[in-house]
């Protein structure tokens, strides 16, 4: 005869995960009640919903290049119209929610000014579009593989990045640092490149290669400039508060001025200027301001030839 089994089935481990979820819960709780002293816990704004109106924008701005596929081009203004109807509905109650996270606010108040704020920036699209269409003729006059402005729209990381950061610096100025910052970091971890939403860009502005380049939330950068893979137009220190906070908002970072050109690896820190038609040379680490018309490089590397 064949002997029973005596294994008896594994415990359910139910009981051990009602535990952990009811440790999250108290962690949660305690965390709330920091973060929103006396009053009930908001709704946040949702990156599911705020990374999608983004794409909804940029297909509004290029719907040939980023509305759906086939798109007739007598179908294209139908298109529009319905995109710019869903950006203006979602960005409102995004904003909404944004601002109903601040102590003080009054939900009549935040969604007046939210609906408000969404009709404005509908009204700035126009002007984003003409912008980035200089970035656009800019990355064609100053990349010789790029063989048409289509192309360009389509393909180059730079250019997707700038116009990112157009749209995200216009929520930014709107008074929404959190969903600007949502849009910036999605179209960060797309393109490598760390733009932040506070940052100031001029006309014609051309990002080649891109991959790691970082511009901070003060920098300022003029008409007609092109900048290269892995720069940073960085902070070189940050301010304490005295009680060991850091101080917020302080003009930190680089001013770049009309035509310059920086080169790969270039680290431009502190609240410096770079004069117009500088050109800053590759792996440069730059602390000072640099006249109009500099060039400034790196010492040149020696070849020793001797045994």
């Amino acid at each position: 005869m064949t002997a029973k089994s005596t294994s008896q089935p594994a415990p359910s481990r139910d009981g051990q995960l009602d535990a952990v979820a009811e440790k999250l819960r108290l962690i949660r709780m305690t965390s709330q009640q920091r973060r929103y002293p006396g009053r009930a816990t908001p709704n946040l704004p949702s990156r599911a919903v705020v990374i999608p109106l983004l794409s909804n924008v940029v297909s509004a701005l290029y719907p040939r290049h980023y509305g759906p596929a086939g798109l007739d081009v007598q179908a294209v203004d139908l298109f529009v119209a319905q995109r710019l109807r869903t950006i203006r509905q979602h960005l409102a109650e995004q904003l909404e929610l944004e601002w109903l996270l601040h102590p003080d606010a009054e939900q009549l108040d935040c969604r007046r000014r939210a609906r408000a704020a969404a009709e404005a920036f509908i009204d700035g699209l126009p002007q984003i579009r003409d912008l980035h269409d200089t970035d656009i003729g800019a990355a064609f006059q100053g990349d010789p593989s790029a063989k048409s402005l289509d192309e360009i729209v389509l393909c180059f990381p730079g250019i997707a990045a700038i116009l990112h950061h157009r749209i995200a610096h216009d929520l930014y100025r709107l008074g929404a640092p959190m969903l600007a910052r949502i849009m910036a970091e999605h179209s960060h971890s797309q393109s490598g490149i760390d733009i932040h939403p506070g940052a100031r860009i001029g006309p014609a502005c051309f990002i080649d290669h891109g991959t790691g380049v970082v511009i901070g939330e003060t920098a300022v950068i003029g008409r007609n400039v092109r900048i290269y893979q892995q720069v940073t137009l960085g902070a070189k220190r940050f301010e304490s508060d005295g009680a060991g906070g850091l101080v917020k908002g302080q003009p930190r970072h680089p001013i770049v001025g009309d035509d310059a050109v920086i080169y790969a690896g270039a680290n431009i820190l502190g609240r410096i200027e770079i004069g117009r038609g500088a050109i800053i040379g590759g792996g440069v680490w730059l602390t000072e301001s640099v006249p109009p018309g500099a060039v400034v490089m790196q010492a040149k590397p020696s070849l020793n030839t001797s045994d």
